[in-house]
């Protein structure tokens, strides 16, 4: 009987059944997240999308955004836990999309692996279309790639993008803010997706394994650590359905901490103190504060300390915009008001991410934690 063939590119390290397999596993998944205007199912080259739809728009303009998760995948590596993390990258990639007041239309993703194992894939990508489906976008599509040699065989990373469209008239931003308005902050869930260099090294300076029981939180360090990102999208775009012209600006709390991403959406002109006092930071962050030996104010050009989203709304409008989120399950408080002129001394942020934008700061004493 002959052999069969040998499959040098299986003897370099690349498994493309196992990346079959994983496509099988997590199919019923993505499929979760396709409406009618998905076309061409699921294993395509190129997704499609029936843009049909936006005839209906005066001037649609599309929204685009890119994003990862950054080192959190790390501790996902170490507690051998991947059903969360495609979670993370839809809110640090959808989430930037309604930003400007764009709803998502649809997401890809990009996986790549020292080695594909099904499971640990189809988990991913099943935590991708999980939040995919919590905020109305269809993933019509993505890549695993595997990289034997460049990284090691428990090792992966991923990223996603995706598309969005809103109406020329109805783009939220910094035009739109007027002295007066309210900056309501919303509530996170934990750190989200940034800052965790310095989560886990801290965790990494205290000998801490991420496998080890937490006391301050009930459950292991690596399960807190990996607890997912809130999602803003839907919420949000039902409060701009809900009192239209309300909402001037939104900004993500992401990367930079809460200043410096609000001082992105404010125009030049404009400052804003935000009140401490106004919220208690999370436990998480008071306990990884404290083992790094940091003050919560060390740390606020790092973490979001508890506040995901901002957004600068009407006055008039302010307590109907935080009754409505908070009734959508996310808890929302005013945090500061909207400056113009003369800002007092001392340092603001400004200018974050190469944009000319407002300015921002901080002031007074976080509320004791309860």
């Amino acid at each position: 009987m002959a052999e069969a063939p040998q499959n040098p590119y299986s003897e370099a390290g690349v498994d493309t059944a196992a990346g079959d397999l994983a496509v099988e596993l997590m199919k019923s998944a993505v499929r979760r997240t396709h409406g009618p205007e998905v076309l061409g199912g699921v294993g395509g080259f190129a997704g499609l999308f029936d843009a049909s739809a936006l005839k209906s728009y005066e001037k649609p303009l599309l929204a685009t955004s890119t994003d990862g998760v950054g080192t959190k995948v790390a501790i996902a590596q170490a507690i051998d836990k991947h059903d969360t993390i495609g979670h993370d990258l839809v809110g640090m990639v959808v989430d930037d999309i309604v930003v400007v007041g764009a709803k998502p239309l649809f997401m890809t993703d990009y996986i790549a692996c020292g080695k594909v194992f099904p499971e640990r894939i189809a988990d991913i990508v099943r935590g991708i279309a999980s939040g995919c489906e919590l905020t109305g976008t269809a993933l019509v599509g993505g890549e695993t790639a595997e990289h034997p040699g460049l990284l090691g065989i428990n090792d992966y990373d991923v990223a996603g993008a995706a598309t969005g469209v809103v109406d020329a008239g109805d783009v939220l931003g910094a035009d739109r803010v007027q002295p007066g308005d309210v900056v309501l902050a919303l509530a996170s869930s934990g750190p989200h997706s940034n800052g965790y260099s310095l989560v886990r090294h801290i965790v990494a300076g205290k000998g801490i394994s991420y496998g080890a029981h937490a006391a301050d939180f009930g459950r292991t360090w690596g399960e807190e650590l990996l607890e997912p990102t809130r999602l803003y999208t839907l919420p949000l775009l039902d409060l701009l359905t809900s009192l239209p012209g309300a909402i001037h600006a939104l900004s993500h709390v992401t990367g930079g901490g809460i200043a410096a991403n609000l001082a992105r959406v404010l125009p030049p002109q404009a400052w804003v103190e935000l009140d401490r006092s106004t919220w208690s930071p999370s436990p998480v962050f008071r306990v990884l504060a404290d083992l790094g030996g940091l003050r919560l104010e060390d740390t606020e050009g790092t973490w979001n300390l508890g506040i995901g989203f901002v957004a600068v709304v009407s006055a008039e409008k302010a307590d109907a915009a935080a009754s409505l989120l908070s009734a959508a399950g996310i808890a929302t408080w005013q945090v500061g008001v909207v400056q113009e002129g003369a800002r007092p001394e001392g340092h603001f942020e400004q200018g974050a991410k190469g944009v000319d934008g407002g300015a921002v700061r901080l002031v007074g004493a976080y509320s004791s934690a309860v």
